[in-house]
């Protein structure tokens, strides 16, 4: 019982360790530095199956992430819903989640070239989701958000 009881515990403090549990890819590094060479404020957090990197361009906030082998995987810009394109907002006001409050809204960027707005909207404290949205305002998917 101690035991396990020792262990619960070492795995509760571990998972709320902000140290690095081992040094970030070079692979990611050379990446990340080739693809963002004007990057500001880097900040690498690895979550072991992939790296995200915080860092800021122009004085926007982003976030790029990479396979641990360095392929990207795609990139977000922070970005208000007032910087929309009309066809994104006309959109997002003739899906069934008009009536829902767009709480955060980012810009994708993803391999091939295209782009993505992604929409986190909420009804309530617990009916979320995240609406994806093609520069014409398609809804492309949704996905469920805690």
């Amino acid at each position: 019982m101690k035991k396990t009881v020792f262990f619960i515990a070492a795995l509760f403090q571990f998972s709320f360790c902000k140290a690095q549990i081992r040094e970030i890819p070079l692979a990611v590094e050379d990446a990340f530095t080739h693809q963002y060479p004007n990057a500001k404020n880097v900040e690498y957090k690895d979550q072991l199956v992939k790296v995200n990197v915080h860092f800021t361009l122009d004085n926007e906030n982003y976030m790029a992430s990479y396979t641990n082998k360095g392929a990207w995987k795609g990139s977000e810009k922070e970005w208000v819903f007032d910087k929309l394109s009309d066809e994104v907002k006309d959109g997002f006001s003739k899906s069934k989640y008009a009536d829902w409050e767009a709480v955060e809204v980012a810009l994708l960027y993803l391999p091939g070239g295209s782009e993505q707005y992604r929409l986190l909207v909420k009804k309530n404290d617990l009916l979320k989701k995240y609406l994806f949205f093609n520069r014409k305002g398609r809804l492309l998917r949704e996905s469920i958000t805690l």
